[in-house]
């Protein structure tokens, strides 16, 4: 009897936190303990003053990913934790990409082919000229090929950077929880134990 092939695929976890030291080796743990490969991880400052962002991106099943967030939110220090696939946030990496200013220079076809590939100048030196685009995986790795035979010198890309499509925000589930239970003063913490209560989005 044939099993049922597991349906794999990327998952953007993204995690609403404090900023507090140590944090990020207890999330990691919590995915090498699985022996899980983080495709992308970035934090980032977040929409509201004092939370930071977390964006995670694992290529997994939903029930693993699902599992994970759980284990995410159990942390002191996290607020709320949430999961997309691709196909329900917006989102972008960076790339830099080094190259010989000389080959620029003498070839016409490879600045024609930069610009078919949105790219552009950030640094113009006589040695090398540091070019930037954005876009997704598929896109920043084409301009590496496109850039390989003309003596690609160094390239890097940033880590993923999403927007949830179908959301009104956490800062406005968070503000409507104020609203409902205003406190005489902020406290630390003061949401841990009140999760459910704060709308998912």
């Amino acid at each position: 009897m044939n099993q049922k092939p597991i349906d794999r695929q990327e998952y953007n976890i993204t995690a609403y936190t404090e900023n507090q030291i140590g944090l990020l080796n207890r999330i990691a743990i919590i995915f090498s303990r699985r022996k899980i490969n983080i495709e992308s991880l970035n934090t980032s400052p977040s929409e509201i003053e004092g939370i930071h962002r977390f964006n995670i991106v694992i290529e997994e099943t939903e029930e693993v990913v699902r599992k994970i967030a759980g284990q995410i939110e159990k942390q002191v220090e996290v607020l709320k934790v949430y999961y997309n696939t691709n196909e329900d946030v917006i989102w972008q990496e960076m790339a830099l990409y080094k190259v010989p200013t000389d080959v620029i220079a003498e070839k016409a076809l490879v600045e024609r082919l930069l610009r078919e590939n949105g790219a552009r100048a950030v640094v113009i030196r006589k040695d090398y000229t540091v070019f930037e685009t954005t876009g997704h995986r598929e896109e920043t790795d084409n301009l590496i090929k496109v850039l390989q035979p003309y003596g690609l010198i160094e390239f890097v890309r940033s880590a993923r950077i999403a927007i949830i499509k179908d959301s009104e925000g956490f800062n406005k589930k968070l503000r409507e929880f104020e609203q409902r239970e205003p406190g005489s003063e902020v406290v630390e913490n003061e949401y841990l134990n009140n999760r459910e209560k704060v709308f998912t989005m």
